[in-house]
């Protein structure tokens, strides 16, 4: 009963209404598992808030016959990996002789509905991006960063911990067998809090904006001088304008 309740009582926190919310109805799903409609659908529910809040790149389908069972552990089988499941029992052997215990299923429902939980509180508590031209630079930075560490990007291209995370112990996998003293000392040693970043980025603008009023004033000076070479003589400015074109 204290797997059942535990994955009762989150569900509820979670705000699910569906038929499952019930123990009785509950209990017969995770007895068919897989082969249950309604199982794979609770499952779909979790892990599709999970994918999004997360930004993985493998999804989860629900089945509608018997045939649909077999790319449903697959599909599991996946996303569990991607979130790097503790859970072995839930990776390990066979992957069509999964999920075959009713503790599996209770195990599989409480991993995914505790990693929502989890999700949910982290996003509310991360600060909003805005959403602005320089992200699109920022998102093609991280794919790039991801592709040359042969690491899933997803596919918004944004970034949060759980890829950072992902990414930082690629890093350190392959710094670990480069030579010693290969690489040199770095520059900044401290670990940069939240208000760090804050204030980073509000200088970053600021030098921002200030480099983007000198190149146009930069542009404009060009321009005029441009312009003034045709004042003293009106029939060299339609051949000079046509070699210089605008700026």
């Amino acid at each position: 009963m204290a797997l059942e309740g535990d994955v009762l009582d989150t569900l509820e926190a979670l705000g699910y209404n569906g038929p499952l919310l019930e123990e009785d109805a509950l209990l017969k799903a995770v007895e068919m598992g897989p082969s249950s409609s309604e199982f794979t659908e609770l499952c779909v529910w979790l892990s599709s808030q999970i994918k999004l809040l997360c930004n993985l790149e493998e999804c989860i389908n629900s089945t509608t016959s018997a045939d649909d069972t077999e790319s449903f552990l697959l599909e599991i089988n996946g996303f569990l990996k991607e979130m790097l499941c503790p859970f072995s029992s839930l990776l390990t052997g066979d992957f069509k002789e999964r999920l075959r215990k009713k503790e599996d299923c209770l195990k599989l429902l409480l991993y995914l509905s505790s990693e929502l939980q989890t999700a949910r509180i982290l996003h509310s508590k991360s600060p909003p991006v805005p959403k602005t031209e320089g992200n699109e630079e920022v998102r093609q930075e991280i794919r790039s960063i991801c592709a040359t560490l042969s690491v899933p990007c997803p596919v918004s291209g944004a970034a949060d911990a759980h890829l950072f995370k992902i990414l930082e112990e690629k890093v350190k996998n392959i710094t670990s067998k480069v030579p010693e003293k290969h690489m040199g000392e770095p520059l900044l040693k401290l670990t940069l809090t939240s208000d760090h970043w804050e204030k980073l980025m509000a200088i970053n603008d600021a030098l921002t904006n200030e480099y983007e009023v000198r190149r146009r004033m930069l542009i404009k000076r060009l321009d005029v001088t441009i312009q003034s070479f045709g004042w003293s003589d009106k029939a060299k400015i339609q051949p000079f304008t046509g070699i210089s074109g605008p700026v």
